[in-house]
């Protein structure tokens, strides 16, 4: 269970993804100040808190984009299913993959696999802050999930009044991963260490990660055969729900609102500032994070 041979093939020989200019994505100072009517509060049931050796990772999923992966996520997270897996397949520039319990990239739980969710259908009532429109397409956000879509204009004309949208494959976005077979995933994920357009589409997005990227980026790097990790990988100790934890052991997370003036002026001011390079991956959401702290591993 692993991404696909030509995905890695593209990373391994040098094939580059598009540039996503991370300083110029850090929220000005505003954000900080931001009134709190402008940040919205992550709901812990969507909120996966991944405690790794080299620290805390927190997801945002999403239900809208992946009903059914995040449905498996939330199962194998509460059955404590990912608790000691380690991180068997890093490839700096691209992305860390996890969740086998062989441990070696051949291995899945015990339930059945899921059926493809590369797409997702969207309409008026999701949650949606559309950031650019290049011609035929709106780039923007549901919730913090960086996403491409077809344009609003198109929904008046389809028969459910709904438009394809997906996930963008920016930094923290968490993907599934799968063989050949489109509805192969299981319990095999990875979250994106640098944006790597070229998934888009091909494997489903059910999350994004809201805090915890330095962490994503410093587990430890691959040297195996396709990136596998061939001595003393890092590892998941506890995976869980937020909703799944007493209330004194959950951390909250807070981030800028999509719908609000502050973050529409931090989106005009990256595009502005990346001009005909924008990327949707260049918009970073601020984040607060208040409550527990992450386990001493």
């Amino acid at each position: 269970m692993r991404l696909t041979a030509l995905a890695i093939g593209l990373v391994l020989a040098g094939a580059s993804p598009t540039l996503a200019q991370e300083t110029a994505a850090t929220a000005p100072a505003a954000a900080a100040a931001a009134p709190l009517a402008d940040w919205r509060t992550v709901p812990a049931d969507n909120l996966m808190i991944i405690d790794t050796n080299r620290g805390r990772i927190l997801v945002e999923l999403a239900p809208e984009a992946a009903p059914l992966h995040v449905e498996r996520m939330r199962l194998l997270a509460r059955r404590a299913f990912f608790d000691g897996i380690v991180f068997h397949r890093v490839i700096d520039g691209f992305m860390a993959q996890t969740g086998d319990p062989l441990g070696n990239g051949e291995g899945q739980s015990p339930y059945p696999d899921i059926k493809a969710e590369f797409t997702f259908r969207r309409g008026p009532e999701t949650p949606f802050s559309p950031v650019a429109s290049p011609a035929g397409a709106m780039l923007g956000f549901l919730n913090s999930l960086p996403i491409q879509t077809q344009p609003t204009s198109l929904m008046a004309t389809t028969g459910d009044g709904k438009v394809h949208g997906w996930g963008a494959y920016c930094p923290g976005v968490a993907g599934m991963a799968r063989d050949d077979a489109p509805d192969s995933a299981n319990s095999q994920f990875f979250l994106m260490r640098q944006p790597y357009p070229a998934l888009d589409k091909r494997y489903t997005v059910w999350g994004n990660v809201v805090s915890g990227l330095d962490v994503v980026r410093a587990i430890k790097v691959g040297d195996g055969e396709n990136g596998a990790v061939t001595a003393e990988p890092d590892r998941m100790n506890r995976v869980r729900i937020a909703s799944d934890l007493p209330e004194a052991e959950r951390p909250v997370v807070q981030v800028l609102d999509t719908s609000s003036a502050t973050f529409r002026a931090l989106a005009d001011g990256v595009r502005t500032a990346r001009g005909a390079d924008f990327s949707i991956c260049d918009i970073v959401l601020p984040v607060q994070v208040s409550g527990a702290a992450a386990p001493l591993v």
